[in-house]
């Protein structure tokens, strides 16, 4: 029975994600503006943590002006922290946005994600506010990791030797454990159906 529901999760995610108008961001109308930097190595880091440890803590400017700290929310949600290489690429372009059409996942399960990338303030800022169709905005904070540069990312060990970070995802519990990390092919977008199943275990 749980096999049969979570094929029929995975089924109505991706057709969700397939139909729904804001599934590839906007990169498609403001594709002019993407670069695209071919096809790179796949991993490019060791990482420095692992399922069962502690999260390390930080601080980050978010592009809404406050500061966020990992340890504000610990004991009270589930962190989901979602590092992505470089703003104005085109899979990066494509990957927050998915995860707008499944805000109410995460809301039921008392989950929050946090994204993270090595650029400043500035080219976030205008980064995100064309990313998503009619004007809406991303509904989780998106935090600047530019100084010292990658320095979150370096104390994950998703830094890569070019200075941008991998497209990982780390999945940190209220306890401020870690209960799942996928650092993934930074060519590919990471499927929404994986990180809504973990985010599930944590409530269970």
């Amino acid at each position: 029975m749980r096999e049969k529901s979570y094929l029929i999760l995975v089924l109505g995610l991706t057709a969700l994600f397939l139909l729904s108008p804001d599934a590839y961001g906007r990169s498609a109308a403001f594709k002019e503006n993407i670069y695209d930097p071919g096809i790179l190595k796949p991993q490019d880091s060791v990482l420095k943590v692992k399922v069962g440890d502690r999260a390390p803590d930080f601080t980050l400017q978010a592009v809404s002006g406050e500061k966020v700290s990992l340890s504000h929310y610990l004991g009270k949600k589930n962190v989901i922290l979602s590092f992505v290489p470089a703003a104005w690429t085109p899979v990066c372009s494509d990957q927050w946005p998915g995860y707008n059409i499944v805000k109410n996942i995460f809301d039921q399960h008392n989950a929050v994600l946090l994204g993270i990338t090595v650029d400043n303030i500035p080219t976030l800022f205008a980064w995100t506010k064309q990313m998503v169709p009619g004007g809406a905005k991303l509904w989780f904070p998106v935090l600047s990791d530019f100084w010292p540069h990658g320095a979150v990312a370096d104390k994950y060990g998703v830094l890569r030797s070019g200075g941008v970070s991998e497209r990982a995802l780390f999945v940190i519990d209220k306890n401020g454990i870690i209960r799942y990390i996928d650092v993934h092919d930074i060519n590919k977008r990471p499927p929404l159906e994986v990180i809504v199943k973990e985010i599930e275990k944590l409530e269970k």
